[in-house]
């Protein structure tokens, strides 16, 4: 557990490293230009024609929930689905998605769906240890944020900045969270819907608008950046993807857990 705990904190240092230079590429890219993270996003398939289900349990919740930390919700996965553009479920998707799901552009929808939640649910404990409320400030980032005026901090599930609020249209508030203390979960930025949210617009610039691979040098996230510590962790959580996507090595003890299972492990231990 110790190792592991120094893998995430390596992981989130590394992303830090990189972030100073992704920040400005970033800014060149098609922005996506709608001010309100927690309805679907441009594009994405009305709630009413998604059928949204608990994606499967990664390593990270599986382990937090035996100790008696913080799980994945399901609740998140359902955001997620819901919030997955048509454009992500397409043949535009790039072609190493293969990797982590060899059977993508054979399966449904629904399928690929939920697929995305449990990729998103990957990096989430590869970057923040699944904590909604990570907060960090990498020191040896001297870049301030364009937003706050302040040192960047990379924060939430999915470790972003107000600047990429700004950047990709998403529903961050910097006049509203200054007021608040730096973990408090009424943040804007730390409410998972918006966290999530602003996360899919990220990808799918990444791999939609500009054409590249899902992992590649060029990603916004370290933990998608091949080669560095940070995917080392973030490829170890995408053990346990869905059964659709017939990856071979899922581990045994992990074979049809979700992320619904291992929430409800979590509460009934906690109330025990």
């Amino acid at each position: 557990m110790i190792v592991a705990c120094a893998l995430l904190l390596t992981a989130a240092s590394a992303r830090g490293q990189s972030n100073s230079t992704q920040a400005d590429t970033a800014r060149t890219a098609h922005a996506k230009a709608v001010s309100d993270t927690t309805s679907p996003a441009p594009g994405a398939a009305p709630a009413s024609a998604v059928d949204p289900k608990p994606a499967p349990a990664t390593p990270i919740d599986a382990k937090k929930a035996e100790l008696g930390g913080k799980t994945w919700s399901p609740a998140w996965d359902k955001l997620i689905e819901e919030l997955i553009p048509p454009a992500m479920l397409s043949s535009a998707v790039p072609r190493d998605v293969r990797k982590f799901c060899p059977s993508f552009y054979r399966m449904s929808d629904t399928d690929k769906r939920v697929f995305w939640a449990y990729f998103f649910q990957a990096l989430a404990g590869a970057e923040a240890g699944l904590n909604p409320t990570t907060n960090t400030r990498h020191p040896q980032m001297a870049k301030l944020d364009k937003v706050t005026g302040q040192p960047v901090h990379s924060e939430g599930l999915l470790q972003l900045t107000f600047e990429d609020g700004k950047v990709y249209g998403c529903n961050f508030d910097w006049q509203r969270d200054r007021e608040l203390p730096p973990h408090d979960p009424g943040r804007t930025i730390l409410q998972p819907q918006n966290n999530l949210g602003c996360g899919v617009r990220i990808l799918d610039n990444q791999i939609i608008d500009q054409h590249k691979p899902l992992i590649t040098s060029h990603s916004y996230w370290s933990t998608l950046q091949p080669g560095t510590i940070a995917y080392r962790v973030f490829a170890k959580e995408m053990s346990n993807p869905p059964a659709a996507c017939e990856k071979p090595e899922r581990p045994p003890r992990l074979k049809g857990v979700t992320t619904a299972d291992v929430h409800g492990t979590a509460q009934d231990a906690k109330a025990q």
